[in-house]
């Protein structure tokens, strides 16, 4: 079968803009590898998500641990830095007790005066309001969701100035945890993070 002058002008060019496309893809990855190099990053590593978690509610808890099982799902590396309150999801005996403080909290799906969430006994009422809400909705708890993160390999960290502050011991927290850290070290992970959050 014959091919027509035309015909043979646009093979050639159909493969020209394929070869061009080709090379031009090669280049911008050199670039991009290049320049990630210079900055000591590896664009062959998977994106990294470092997260400051400072508070220590059960509502709290959910948005840190959510988020770093998501990504870890997503085959990102993730690091969690637990300080000040945030230390205390960490703790044996906070872990599974967390509350759900009502006070001040003006996003409630029942809104109360800050008079009636002080009352004695409404902290408790309000957490385990919370927590049959969770259960109802199928909701993970925090502590299924800490042995999720474990699992995949989520780098939890304590942070050694708040355990020296509050008087912490290394027994009175979870097991499967990094080494506690301070903020020089939390930075610097979170310095080559792609995203870095603090809840």
């Amino acid at each position: 079968m014959a091919v027509t002058s035309q015909e043979l002008d646009q093979l050639v060019s159909a493969k020209v803009k394929e070869l061009v496309e080709h090379r031009l893809e090669q280049l911008v990855n050199e670039r991009v590898r290049a320049v990630l190099e210079a900055e000591g990053r590896s664009a062959d590593r998977p994106k990294r998500l470092a997260i400051a978690s400072s508070k220590g509610t059960l509502d709290a808890a959910y948005p840190p641990l959510i988020l770093a099982t998501t990504a870890a799902a997503l085959d990102m590396e993730v690091g969690v830095f637990f300080t000040f309150f945030g230390l205390h999801i960490l703790k044996k005996k906070g872990l599974g007790n967390l509350k759900f403080v009502p006070v001040g909290n003006p996003a409630m799906p029942m809104p109360m005066p800050n008079l009636l969430g002080a009352l004695p006994g409404m902290t408790g009422l309000a957490t385990l309001m919370m927590k049959q809400t969770i259960k109802q909705k199928h909701i993970a708890s925090i502590p299924e969701l800490m042995a999720i993160a474990k699992e995949s390999g989520v780098k939890l960290w304590p942070c050694q100035m708040t355990m020296d502050m509050m008087d912490i011991k290394p027994e009175d927290l979870i097991d499967g945890l990094e080494e506690p850290v301070g903020a020089a070290t939390f930075l610097e992970y979170a310095s080559h993070a792609d995203i870095t959050l603090y809840v």
